[in-house]
């Protein structure tokens, strides 16, 4: 499987504060790496490092061998797409539109949306189940319809991968399984590999029992603490070296032979 983006020796200082150092790190096509942290640690800035809108002040994030430096915002945008934390609608765009921004970097500088970007944006929508919304205002959906058409705007750029920002963060249950499990589907049937920032290791031992290549990075103290298969490196002494939290993790056997395992917290230390 080959190397889609690799982090070599990164590391970032916001004046004499370092945010990380030692950042290294390989995402494969159809991986899914998440990058687990308390708030605070940096993980929105590491993405951004990957987007090519912070600098490091050492090391290199290469996409595809090449430098993320090296490449102009159109081309980026063909290889990266993304689903920030949060999004404040400035203007009533309507669903269809803000789903065929995606397609900006597939359009000349005074061009208009194509046939092709239509037909990208209708299949986008319809894949997580908001077509019958395309022509409502944007601002007026609730956080979790928000999601599902920022998730939309970025299967339409067709991009091999796909960056999330706390991706489930203000949804309830029900549309924070849909969201897991619209992901799943997209690294089962189009190899799309994704980088995901999440407070929630469960999230982690969820993709896992799916059966897809996950890999869980524990992040604190400015660097990786420990790498590797989420139900190898997430226990209870790591969630407390890295949260500062006593854990249980619980194990139940599925009817389908697989097991489920969930964190329980006990107390701060």
């Amino acid at each position: 499987m080959s190397v889609l983006l690799e982090a070599k020796d990164l590391a970032c200082n916001y004046g004499r504060h370092n945010v990380f150092h030692d950042m290294n790190f390989k995402i494969h096509s159809g991986e899914i790496f998440c990058l687990l942290g308390p708030n605070g640690c940096g993980k929105t800035t590491l993405l951004d490092c990957v987007l090519g809108l912070n600098f490091p002040s050492s090391g290199d994030v290469l996409l595809d061998g090449v430098s993320v430096s090296q490449y102009r915002r159109y081309n980026l945008a063909q290889k990266i797409a993304f689903v920030p934390q949060l999004h404040q609608a400035s203007f009533p765009y309507t669903v269809r539109e803000v789903v065929l921004m995606g397609r900006a970097a597939y359009t000349s500088t005074f061009g208009s949306p194509t046939e092709e970007d239509d037909i990208a944006c209708e299949a986008a929508l319809q894949k997580v189940g908001m077509l019958s919304y395309a022509d409502k205002p944007y601002h007026n959906l609730s956080g979790g319809e928000l999601k599902l058409v920022l998730l939309a705007r970025a299967i339409g750029q067709k991009a091999p991968l796909l960056l999330l920002d706390e991706p489930t963060a203000h949804l309830d249950f029900r549309n924070e399984l849909l969201f897991l499990e619209m992901m799943i589907t997209l690294c089962r049937e189009e190899g799309i590999a994704l980088l995901m920032a999440t407070h929630s290791p469960d999230q982690a031992f969820f993709m896992e029992e799916k059966g897809l290549n996950v890999t869980a990075a524990m992040y604190a103290k400015g660097t990786i603490c420990y790498i590797g298969k989420p139900s190898e490196i997430i226990t209870p002494d790591t969630i407390q070296d890295v949260y500062g939290v006593r854990a249980r993790i619980s194990m139940e056997n599925n009817d389908d032979g697989t097991v489920s395992r969930k964190i329980s917290l006990l107390h701060t230390v």
